[in-house]
């Protein structure tokens, strides 16, 4: 999409302003996507069979309160699918997001078409997606609620092993091994100072991680619930 290539993909999008189209919801058309509008999350729930969306985007600032309700709502009724979630410029979330990627107002629609083109790979690219972490195996590039970094490739490779393992303690030296190539596992330091790289990635506060665990004794674990 970056190339100015078209592309493909059923959206359903979420915006409680009736009286008038969505104003990013052209500029997404422009660019190839299938867009079907819906003014509230049950006409959502009710489209989705008939539809059968790759993509949900709930403009959830035009719901005030109601938005991240009618986001948990559709991540129950589908799991599968990747959600992408607008909310205003201050809003904040209590608990854990219901959506894979959220984007706060003021932006522009090139970063809403950025987002949306890495939740929907067209172009036989690598997507590894758990939870709210989407890593682009091939670009090395992260995705985790509103933030989106470049890794090296170390880093990449890392994560990579980790979001193959959800919720599996992982040892030191087997993390060490698997990704430096080498039997030799005596000195695992840069092993910490990766995790430490890819928490300020991903982590909402790195200080305190919410999605790299420590295992006290054993390694690391990724902890998505």
């Amino acid at each position: 999409m970056e190339n100015g290539k078209d592309v493909s993909g059923r959206i359903l999008w979420i915006e409680g302003r009736r009286a008038t189209v969505p104003p990013f919801v052209a500029a997404v058309r422009r660019k190839g996507y299938e867009v079907h509008t819906v003014p509230s999350g049950q006409k959502a729930l009710a489209a989705m069979a008939s539809f059968r969306p790759h993509l949900i985007v709930l403009y959830a600032a035009s719901f005030a309160s109601s938005g991240i309700r009618i986001s948990r709502r559709l991540r129950e009724a589908a799991p599968d699918i990747p959600q992408l979630l607008i909310l205003g410029e201050k809003a904040t979330i209590n608990g854990n997001p219901p959506a894979d990627i959220i984007l706060h107002l003021p932006f522009t629609a090139r970063k809403l078409l950025n987002r949306i083109c890495r939740l929907l790979p067209t172009d036989g690219r690598r997507i590894l997606r758990v939870g709210p972490i989407t890593l682009d195996v091939d670009n090395r590039r992260v995705q985790c609620l509103d933030k989106d970094s470049r890794l090296t490739p170390r880093m990449s490779e890392l994560l990579q092993v980790l979001l193959e393992n959800p919720g599996v303690p992982l040892r030191r030296d087997e993390l060490f091994a698997k990704v430096w190539k080498t039997d030799y596992t005596a000195d695992t330091r840069t092993l910490d100072v990766h995790i430490s790289w890819l928490r300020r990635a991903i982590e909402p506060d790195p200080s305190h991680p919410r999605f790299i665990k420590t295992v006290r004794g054993i390694g690391y674990q990724l902890d998505i619930d």
